[in-house]
């Protein structure tokens, strides 16, 4: 091999790794921003703007009743922990267990529930979409 290949090679290799580490990089910011931005809306119980982040593709599977929307009112946040944070499960999904408590705001009543999240990110957009759906609050006797 000549010289100036070596040359080639090597700066077109350097390239590809600073590209891959870039994305790398806004991949995580992209997801740094969205677990904040979804875990503020949770926290101030905004969940109208919480179901914003659910998946396209599981919103029109899964979509939103009156009833569950009607539920979320009825409970007031009072802890949003995200424990050690997100833990990737591949390059494009990760999954974050947060203890979330709740206040009923009929009976102020409160509880813990668990619930275990699922994101997944869309190279084509940019973006990471919750798969996992917004959490059960279904009281659990």
């Amino acid at each position: 091999m000549n010289a100036r290949w070596k040359i080639f090679v090597t700066s077109t290799l350097v390239a590809c790794l600073l590209l891959a580490g870039c994305a790398t990089d806004r991949r995580n910011q992209s997801l740094e921003k969205t677990l904040d931005g979804y875990a503020a809306a949770v926290r101030w119980g905004s969940f109208e703007q919480a179901a914003a982040f659910l998946g396209p593709k599981y919103r029109k599977q899964h979509p939103l009743t009156d009833l569950e929307m009607a539920r979320y009112h009825q409970v007031r946040v009072s802890e949003y922990d995200a424990g050690s944070g997100p833990v990737p499960q591949s390059k494009f999904v990760v999954h974050q267990v947060v203890r979330i408590g709740l206040i009923n705001v009929h009976s102020q009543s409160e509880r813990t529930i668990i619930d275990r999240q699922t994101w997944t990110y869309d190279p084509k957009t940019d973006h990471w979409w919750l798969t996992s759906g917004l959490p059960d609050i279904t009281p659990r006797h």
